[in-house]
């Protein structure tokens, strides 16, 4: 069937292309859903090509035919986002502060110099994807839709410098719970050999090769019985910056600490979230350089009440130690502190419409 060819400027622009039956996958066990693992039966596609992105439509999930000298397989030139639909009690399907992401992916696109998308127009294009996919989004309880809109640059052509060819896609995966057996604390190892990256560079942009500088610590990290890697900056190897693929705020004498944005630090949107709400939850939120010596030193005192990470998948994972060389220090004794439950529990409560969204983050599709 063929698709609407019109260049998008409207979300009229969309066109449609049928699976076949025999296509068609059978719904996953929404009581043992793991994450990034099972994918709907559809997603949307669209082109970009002669200075224009063009041929926006929804089409049966599957590979793309790529040359084997694509840009992006050789010189990673590519961005991406991730985000969530989450299911009311009421069965309807919810977003939260979706178009933010199609703006923050912009700013990934700047840098890794990748035409722009219209933000408005990725959004309705998302929202017709899933009301096609509605029967997709899980509803046990905690389970989602994750959402991986990406950007990757096809030109077959070895050579450094901007492709002139790039595919924009969304794809979707139900998800399970990200804790299953309750929210609790984790362990993490502070890394001071690897750097993941530095100021000038790509490390507030969401692209393929910051997460790819982080595997090999990560992996080192788990071997040695952690669950994440708490990055420092690249320049001194000092001064925090973010968890895992979390950013890091750390409670601190009835403040909430956390690293300022310094252009290798990836904007969170649940980091500006979280902020936000604990403002108005009247804690005082300092956004600042933190030393890890001396942070180590607060906790010794007794200074450091809470620790957490916040992003997408997990909201907010609590800390309970961090290792650092070979000192160890122990937050909150393991245990989960109030001001991580309590935003947990009202990010949580917003995304899913069990709470009132005062600051207006979430839209039903």
């Amino acid at each position: 069937m063929a698709v609407n060819q019109e260049t998008p400027a409207n979300p009229g622009a969309i066109g449609f292309i049928p699976a076949p039956p025999e296509r068609m996958k059978a719904k996953p066990d929404e009581t043992c859903l793991d994450f990034g693992k099972i994918f709907t039966d559809y997603m949307f596609v669209m082109d970009y090509a002669d200075g224009a992105w063009r041929d926006a439509r929804i089409q049966p999930y599957g590979p793309f035919m790529m040359d084997p000298a694509s840009s992006v397989l050789h010189y990673s030139q590519s961005v991406f986002e991730g985000l969530k639909a989450y299911r009311a009690a009421d069965g309807s399907i919810r977003l939260f502060r979706a178009k933010d992401n199609f703006e923050r992916m912009n700013t990934s696109c700047e840098r890794l110099c990748i035409p722009k998308i219209n933000p408005d127009f990725a959004l309705e294009a998302m929202k017709r994807l899933l009301r096609l996919e509605a029967e997709w989004v899980p509803s046990a309880p905690d389970t989602t839709m994750y959402i991986r809109p990406t950007i990757i640059a096809v030109d077959p052509f070895l050579g450094v410098h901007a492709a002139e060819k790039y595919i924009f896609y969304i794809i979707l995966s139900p998800s399970g719970a990200y804790f299953p057996d309750g929210m609790s604390p984790v362990r993490i190892f502070v890394e001071d050999e690897f750097v993941r990256a530095v100021r000038g560079g790509m490390g507030f942009s969401k692209t393929g090769g910051n997460y790819a500088a982080s595997i090999l610590a990560g992996a080192v990290a788990k071997r040695r019985g952690f669950t994440q890697v708490l990055w420092l900056d690249g320049v001194r190897q000092r001064f925090v910056e973010e968890v895992g693929s979390m950013n890091i705020f750390f409670k601190v004498r009835g403040e909430l600490w956390t690293p300022k944005l310094n252009g290798s630090i990836l904007p969170g949107i649940t980091r500006s979230s979280v902020i936000a709400l604990a403002q108005a939850m009247g804690v005082k939120v300092v956004e600042k350089d933190i030393d890890i010596y001396e942070l180590f030193e607060l906790g010794a005192r007794g200074e450091l009440e809470e620790a957490f990470g916040s992003g997408t998948a997990a909201v907010i994972s609590p800390v309970g130690m961090l290792r650092l060389q070979n000192r160890d220090l122990i937050i909150n004794n393991f245990h989960t502190g109030p001001l991580a439950q309590g935003l947990y529990d009202t990010l949580t409560g917003v995304q899913y419409g069990r709470l009132t969204d005062p600051l207006g983050w979430t839209e039903t599709l």
